[in-house]
């Protein structure tokens, strides 16, 4: 046997080439196996390789930085609760906690030690977020943590491979969808092991008997391409704040960016104090984003792993929304996390404008739906849709894109097969995306019922409501988003709803901001946005300047004189 430090450059890259392996098909055993549409379709998780200190080394293509990157901690306090010589083959270890891991109870963390004959040589470990756990459920109407589900903490979920059947039947008694619940669960153990076997097999093949000198390898590396990147910019301290709907009141988010020679320090001193609803973030979740926001400004074809993390340090008050303390209700808590890069984005813009992408929609738009098929059995479904992320400096928006959360579009197909729901329109929202040299992404249309046995509940996780997404460089804001009947009176943006059987429900996502003047945008890149329907040919003449002939075509002559009184007006 033979540690990696023998092995040639050439052999360390296939080796990290089948590490990533190893964790890609980790996640899409669990993709395949697992049992609730939002982690199946909407892959609403995260997975990862850790060496025997702990440390996360690699991540697979998929997962949302608020899943993946406070997973690293996460398994550092399992080992500390469970140190790894404590630990025997089969064992499987599982939390809820918030504070250990994600920051909700929903997200459920399994980590698994894998060994080569008796000793340990990794673990792999997945979070994934369930339909239910009990208690309120989804969205920010608990008071405290013990209202809002069932809490695990850190304990076994199997010993040596023999099932914690006194675990099971609890969590079983306490879940509102018990088979998908406990489906969920053991697809996460095996993706785990799934992971394990194409490690032990990588490393018989290279004759390894451990992989902490390649760990060592890659994270010093990736740390040393992360402070490179952060010694190109400017020092200095950077600031910027960023405005939410918040539930009572509107939340505040204000980021201090401070650049050293090789260090960023991110402080959110000055944010909202902690809220009544269940809207609070932990720092691990706030951590997560603020760090994916540097990474993927800075750096993002560095590998995301522990070393590129230890340049960035996260702080921000106890008590205050991003950094609150038990018991206070988290389970809400993507309505503010998903919103921690722009802040940091928006400070960094002023030392790297090139580098940062305009606000967009943040927060991925959340409804929980509950009723009876018709036959009287319940059923539940968690719909996850987006609005538009912000123009980039030389690139329009993406429309309709979950940034920063990276959670995938559920095709509607799903939602009607899982569920007695019936979609009647999603499409994209015209004129949502903020103008400017380069167009924000575009939010979208969902209008959708429950054609089931009487009464259904609606429950509403949404945000941008009142504060548009600002554009950048002179870019204009993205639209608000709004919630209605289409029999007419508005939606709340948080809060459960009881609605008939014939209503129903419109949603209109926020788009994201624009990024440079509009009337600099090209001429014909106005006439395509026109002739696809993103943009109407009023806006196109008022706000970017170009008038769009009824033949589709450019006007030149009175885009011109447009144009010069726009620009003379800025």
């Amino acid at each position: 046997m033979r540690a990696t430090r023998h092995l040639d450059p050439i052999s360390f890259g296939v080796i990290w080439d089948r590490m990533i392996a190893t964790v890609n098909e980790q996640v899409a055993a669990i993709l395949r196996t697992s049992f609730s549409p939002i982690v199946r379709e909407a892959q609403d998780l995260a997975a990862a390789l850790f060496d025997t200190r702990g440390r996360m080394v690699c991540q697979p293509v998929t997962g949302t930085p608020g899943h993946i990157n406070p997973l690293s901690q996460a398994v550092k306090n399992f080992l500390a609760a469970c140190p790894l010589k404590t630990l025997r083959p089969g064992d499987v270890l599982i939390t809820n906690d918030p504070w250990l891991t994600t920051g909700q109870l929903l997200d459920v963390t399994v980590c698994v030690p894998i060994f080569k004959g008796s000793h340990p040589v990794a673990l792999f470990a997945c979070t994934c977020h369930m339909v239910d756990i009990g208690g309120y459920g989804p969205g920010a109407g608990g008071t405290d943590v013990y209202e809002e589900g069932f809490q695990i903490p850190i304990t076994k979920l199997y010993r040596a491979g023999r099932p914690n059947e006194d675990l099971l039947r609890l969590l079983r008694q306490n879940v509102r969808s018990p088979e998908h619940f406990l489906g969920d669960l053991q697809s996460m153990r095996t993706s785990c092991y799934v992971g394990g076997a194409k490690l032990l097999a990588m490393m018989a093949e290279y004759d390894l008997s451990h992989i902490e000198d390649m760990a060592d390898w890659i994270l010093a590396r990736s740390e040393a391409a992360q402070r490179r990147a952060i010694a190109r910019l400017p020092k200095g301290r950077y600031t910027h704040t960023t405005m939410l709907d918040g539930v009572d009141e509107p939340v505040r988010l204000a980021a201090a960016v401070t650049v050293g020679a090789r260090d960023i320090a991110i402080d959110f001193a000055g944010s909202s104090p902690e809220s009544r609803q269940g809207i609070n973030v932990v720092l691990n979740y706030t951590r997560g984003y603020a760090t994916y926001a540097i990474r993927a400004a800075l750096a993002p074809e560095v590998p995301n792993n522990d070393g590129s993390m230890a340049p960035v340090h996260v702080t921000a008050p106890p008590g205050c929304i991003l950094n609150a303390r038990p018991p206070a209700p988290t389970t809400g808590r993507h309505l503010v996390g998903m919103f921690v890069p722009l802040p940091v984005l928006g400070a960094l813009a002023q030392a790297a404008p090139d580098r940062v992408v305009a606000e967009g929609a943040g927060a991925v738009w959340c409804v929980e739906l509950r009723g009876r098929r018709r036959g009287g059995r319940q059923f539940t479904l968690f719909l996850t849709v987006s609005g538009g992320m912000g123009a980039r400096p030389t690139k329009d928006g993406l429309n309709t894109t979950s940034f920063p959360s990276g959670i995938a579009g559920v095709p509607v197909e799903i939602w009607e097969v899982a569920a007695p729901i019936r979609v009647y329109r999603k499409a994209f929202r015209p004129d949502s995306g903020g103008p400017g040299r380069w167009r924000g992404g575009m939010g979208q249309t969902l209008e959708v019922s429950v054609a089931g046995e009487g009464d259904w509940m609606a429950n509403m996780m949404l945000d941008r409501l009142r504060f548009a997404a600002e554009g950048y460089g002179g870019g204009g804001a993205g639209a608000v988003g709004e919630a209605a009947l289409a029999a007419g009176g508005p939606l709340p943006g948080k809060g459960r709803v009881l609605l008939k059987p014939e209503a129903r429900m419109i949603l209109e996502l926020p788009g994201g901001g624009g990024y440079g003047p509009p009337w600099e945008r090209d001429p014909e890149l106005v006439r395509e946005d026109v002739a696809q329907g993103f943009v109407t040919a009023d806006r196109a003449r008022h706000v970017y300047g170009v008038t769009i002939t009824p033949a589709l075509t450019v006007d030149a002559v009175e885009t011109r004189r447009l144009r010069e009184a726009l620009a003379g007006t800025s």
